[in-house]
């Protein structure tokens, strides 16, 4: 099991492309038999060769790995942070294949309601 935030895993995959290392940063993240990216992928957009990165992850972990995802955004805006349809379309189809949903609603627990105050006696 590998639990990583979603900009340390692209950041990671940008900075192995410079030092040369890119196919065995990926294949940490391809290999590992549950792979949690947390901290709402899709927050930012994706640049350079981010999308690319990304769609590469999910390529080699489809139907061979388990993958949980998590994002502020619906699933509908997904694939643009692609930044191209094609590319988009196609990680969009392994996702959703064999995927299961989890679509959590309601208020933040980061940010309660507010409780009327009591006043003083």
């Amino acid at each position: 099991m590998l639990y990583t935030p979603a900009h340390k895993m692209l950041k990671d995959l940008r900075a192995c492309r410079a030092d040369g290392t890119h196919d065995r940063r990926l294949a940490r993240y391809s290999s590992v038999d549950l792979l949690i990216i947390i901290d709402d992928l899709g927050l930012r957009a994706l640049t350079g060769d981010e999308p690319i990165g990304l769609y590469d992850i999910i390529r080699q972990r489809y139907e061979r790995a388990s993958t949980v995802i998590t994002s502020n955004r619906g699933l509908e805006e997904w694939a643009p942070l692609f930044n191209d349809q094609l590319l988009g379309n196609a990680a969009m189809d392994r996702l959703l294949h064999h995927v299961k949903v989890i679509e959590v609603t309601g208020a933040s627990y980061r940010n309660p309601p507010s409780r009327p105050k009591k006043k003083a006696s």
